[in-house]
């Protein structure tokens, strides 16, 4: 082996190294290979920008374009409010029609945006439906996964597979290409989680008894969130120092650190919900609701002559606030920041009240001043507070912010309807070229993309932000890195150490194998580094074994997308694990059965569309 395929092994093991490590954005990990494969001299410079000219890489910056389309006029969030219709009342039903209508999304949209605007969707309708949402988000994420198996537009290692079967002069895959073994696959994935998956899903008893379907209260939302235990009463007598005063004047927070979240006063329908702004002026009777230290709270009663009370005080808010919740996606901007320093309030016109991290439920932390300087990361789970206009509002905020489920959401969507019929019109337009193979996929795709900036279904200011740099930045910086290893005989080497132990070994075996080596990747690495890797690697394999190279992309290509055994292993599964309260090991446990169901079926369902 020489000295260039030596270095470039080694570039490859310490660019897996950080990828695993995660201390560094993927797509930085991605030029660091570049910039090292290029200083070194394993390649070129024309070589290490080839990868920003890869067709897979301009369909992919597309195609989010497409999908910030879809998504802007209302078509998306439309096609997901219509499951409530189809759901049904049983868990199993539930299921079966949310994991369907989550792959059918899937399909054409990234499987992390479909989950992003089918969560409070589908965790409204779980409380809705009485189920817990801890049943439901697992397998929303699980579908997303086996959506991305439908078509060739369903996810980058679908387009990356194709490209490499393009480079090795084949014709390259078509639009369905994947959709009868994926659609197989689907329907097994689906089975499993209605039967056996669906009896080792957490079962959470926040998520309330199976019955009549109802809403979530605010008094519900603010107990899931640890506030029921933690929220102190207290009065205000006439007389005392408090009434008179505005909660500005009154500086609480500051000067005792209590945070007062609700003021209830005397009317003619009983207490009624005050909004607690800084304007708000404290009367004699009214109630109210304190988080903050029992020390705290008792400086502040006596300061102040007010009246403790120790009934456990109800949550309410005025008719025009209500409670939300948000999760932060794993490439969130506002991670590694504090409230304070990202203007939360001022950003949002929202107010934290409690925080939800880590595997389980707890730790909770709650509305003190402290919780203004906590940093925030991937994964948690905010309750926030505030006007119902700002917080449906929230809903635009997909890449930094989530939103999980609101109290009382309203079934209807908005749809400008004049733009999302151009939207789908042009969308399916798009799809037919790339199905019949009108027009060659990337110009298909990029056409579509134009037009709707055209047709204003996404406006030109958001195009840049509608796309996932990160995404596009790392496949255009580590093809460079499959090139010099095929170039320096890096790729050969390899291929004949397993040409060696594979001798002899029928397809099926080295199928088999390959669904596997890929899958214990992607465990590790994101679906699209998994698929940069190993395709090159499936297309030497196959000719040095004398095997149609087809059969061995797809492989790779579903074993990239085969991320259910950890939360580690998507985005999408990070997503979902602070709002559905999941554990590691419950991903281990639902997951890692479904995935080798799912790659034995993949081994056993491709061959037959896709001979050896």
């Amino acid at each position: 082996m020489t000295s260039e395929a030596l270095l470039a092994f080694a570039i490859l093991g310490l660019t897996i190294v950080l990828f695993v490590s995660d201390r560094l954005r993927l797509d930085v990990v991605a030029m660091m290979s570049l910039l090292a494969l290029t200083i070194s001299g394993v390649t070129t410079v024309p070589d290490a920008l080839a990868g920003f000219s890869n067709p897979a890489v301009l369909m992919i910056a597309g195609l989010f374009v497409v999908g910030a389309a879809l998504t802007d006029t209302g078509v998306a969030d439309w096609l997901g409010q219509r499951l409530e219709r189809f759901a049904g009342g049983g868990e199993a039903k539930v299921i079966a029609v949310v994991m369907g209508a989550t792959a059918l999304v899937s399909a054409f949209m990234s499987s992390t945006g479909t989950v992003a605007i089918l969560l409070p969707v589908v965790g409204t309708l779980a409380l809705r439906r009485g189920i817990a949402p801890a049943r439901l988000f697992m397998p929303v994420a699980f579908a997303a996964h086996l959506g991305s198996n439908l078509t060739l537009i369903s996810t980058p290692p679908n387009l990356l597979v194709s490209e490499a079967l393009r480079a090795a002069g084949r014709e390259p895959f078509r639009f369905f290409s994947f959709t009868i073994p994926g659609v197989v696959v689907l329907a097994v994935g689906v089975a499993y989680m209605i039967s056996l998956g669906r009896s080792a899903l957490p079962s959470k008893e926040d998520g309330a008894d199976a019955g009549a379907p109802r809403s979530l209260s605010l008094d519900d939302l603010s107990m899931e969130y640890g506030l029921g235990s933690a929220l102190r009463a207290v009065r205000v007598p006439p007389g005392a120092r408090l009434a008179g005063l505005t909660l500005g004047q009154a500086n609480v927070r500051a000067d005792f650190g209590v945070t007062v979240v609700g003021i209830a006063r005397p009317g003619p329908r009983g207490l009624e919900a005050q909004r607690v702004v800084p304007q708000a002026v404290f009367a004699p009777g009214d109630e109210l609701r304190l988080l903050g230290s029992d020390e705290k709270i008792a400086a502040l009663t006596e300061r102040f002559g007010l009246e403790a009370l120790q009934a456990r005080p109800i949550f309410s808010l005025p008719p025009e606030e209500s409670l939300a919740e948000v999760v932060l996606p794993r490439r969130s901007s506002l991670a590694g920041q504090t409230l304070r320093d990202a203007r939360f309030r001022d950003r949002y016109r929202a107010s934290v009240l409690s925080i939800r991290r880590g595997e389980g439920w707890l730790p909770v932390f709650h509305a003190t001043p402290e919780l203004r300087d906590l940093k925030l990361r991937a994964g948690d789970t905010l309750l926030v507070k505030g006007r119902l206009k700002h917080l449906r509002n929230l809903r635009d905020e997909r890449r930094d912010l989530v939103l999980v489920a609101e109290p009382d959401a309203q079934g209807d969507v908005f749809v400008d309807r004049e733009r999302a019929t151009v939207a789908v019109c042009i969308t399916l337009g798009m799809l037919v070229c790339m199905a019949l193979g009108w027009l060659p996929n990337v110009v298909a795709v990029l056409l579509a993309a134009v037009l709707l900036v055209l047709a204003r279904c996404v406006r030109p200011a958001d195009v840049y932000r509608a796309v996932n740099w990160e995404s596009v930045v790392l496949i255009a910086g580590m093809v460079p890195l499959a090139t010099a290893l095929e170039r320096t005989g890096a790729m050969g080497a390899a291929v004949s150490a397993v040409e060696g132990l594979l001798a002899g070994a029928r397809p099926a075996v080295v199928l088999g194998l390959l669904v596997l080596a890929t899958s214990a990747i992607g465990m590790v690495l994101s679906n699209t580094a998994t698929a940069v890797l190993m395709a090159p690697l499936a297309v030497r394999l196959a000719g040095a074994l004398g095997l149609a190279p087809e059969p061995l992309l797809l492989g790779v290509a579903f074993a990239s997308s085969a991320a259910f055994a950890t939360p580690i292993a998507s985005p999408v599964n990070i997503l979902v694990m602070g709002p559905g309260g999941y554990h590691f090991k419950d991903f281990t446990r639902v997951g890692l059965p479904l995935q080798l169901l799912v790659l034995a079926t993949a081994v056993i369902v491709i061959p037959l569309v896709w001979p050896f």
